[in-house]
């Protein structure tokens, strides 16, 4: 039994919180909002869903991040990613020298934590990041968590000195983990390729209807997906560049189980990648965002496609189909967008290819 901290208590964290209390762990549940926490006082998380259904029940809830951190040995961190700049401030802060597994990384997650680590001056963090949350879940709107999916196999990413977090991650995930750098693990983000062209292009769609359509099947048209298998081109350009054999979106989420096997028939990739989305138990019946205030814009651009196309400049590799959208998409998106990962908040500045491998890799 490992004392595992579960910063977040969304969608991610819940359901985190379930499997991990399944397995025997000791599990903290920390988040920030004092009223988001008092729901599960008294009579614990409800879930339902491919974990089955039952109600878990942490061994502490506290919005006191120092009394969720004094008593574990692994932290998860499960929070959208445009809370990572403050969590990440707050653990360095801290000193934090535990286990840290990012649940998910996003694209960037860990080598943006061990810069603001570094900033704080305090020593780099036992990080690794996974490439996509283990989970497909929803919070109902009485509290309780509906797990539709379990990741059958991710990505995780390990930067130097990060062993120890990558054996807590193989610990306490049911998932099998393919291990590797960073850049694998960020390039393997399924969301940076799959939001970001469906909420751009359906954005008009979603602020007439506020989300009444389902965002993978309805959303996902064939000139969606076209646009998704041309950003899916470039990020597995950038892969070549990192030395990396990335396989397309449609295998990679085979792989994770958000999509069928065998795949389905197809006169163009495209048309394979929208019959394949549309066809995924997991995510099938899920609706469209609601605003253009959802994570969808607030997380997959400025914490997807921002920190890609700053990898891609390291590179040197022209990534136009990613540009667009990112310009497009912070436009769209205004004020509401956060600071976007850039190669300062990645630690990239005046980095070169050669430099940024032997960072990660060394």
């Amino acid at each position: 039994m490992t004392s595992v901290a579960v910063l977040g208590a969304g969608a991610g964290g819940l359901a985190t919180l379930v499997e991990l209390s399944a397995s025997g762990h000791d599990v903290s549940l920390w988040h920030p909002n004092r009223e988001r926490l008092d729901r599960y006082r008294r009579h614990g998380v409800r879930f339902s869903g491919v974990l089955g259904d039952g109600v878990a029940r942490p061994a502490a809830l506290t919005d006191d991040l120092s009394r969720a951190l004094s008593t574990c040995e692994v932290v998860v961190v499960s929070l959208p990613a445009f809370f990572h700049p403050e969590i990440f401030d707050s653990l360095a802060r801290a000193e934090l020298r535990r286990p840290v597994v990012l649940s998910p990384g996003h694209t960037g997650g860990a080598l943006h934590m061990r810069e603001v680590f570094r900033r704080n001056d305090v020593a780099d963090p036992v990080v690794a990041e996974l490439s996509t949350l283990p989970y497909v879940a929803r919070v109902d709107d009485a509290g309780g968590v509906c797990i539709t999916g379990r990741a059958q196999a991710l990505r995780c990413g390990v930067l130097p000195g990060g062993d120890d977090a990558a054996r807590a991650a193989d610990a306490l995930f049911s998932s099998e983990l393919c291990f590797g750098d960073v850049l694998l693990s960020s390039l393997s983000n399924v969301n940076l390729v799959l939001h970001p062209p469906g909420a751009l292009l359906g954005a008009s769609w979603i602020e007439a209807t506020h989300g009444a359509f389902t965002f993978y099947v309805e959303g996902v048209t064939p000139g969606v997906a076209s646009v998704i298998e041309a950003l899916d081109d470039e990020r597995r350009a950038l892969g070549g560049c990192f030395g990396l054999d990335l396989p397309r979106l449609v295998e990679e989420m085979a792989r994770i189980g958000t999509v069928q096997r065998p795949l389905p028939a197809a006169t163009s990739p495209a048309a394979q990648t929208a019959a394949a989305i549309a066809s995924g138990e997991a995510n099938r019946a899920l609706r469209a965002p609601t605003s253009l205030a959802h994570r969808y814009y607030k997380e997959d651009f400025p914490f997807g496609l921002a920190p890609f196309c700053a990898l891609a400049e390291v590179a040197g590799l022209d990534v136009p189909v990613a540009e667009s959208l990112w310009v497009v998409g912070r436009v769209l998106a205004g004020a509401a967008m956060p600071p976007p990962l850039d190669r300062a908040a990645l630690g990239l500045a005046g980095v070169g290819l050669d430099e940024l491998i032997a960072r990660v890799r060394s």
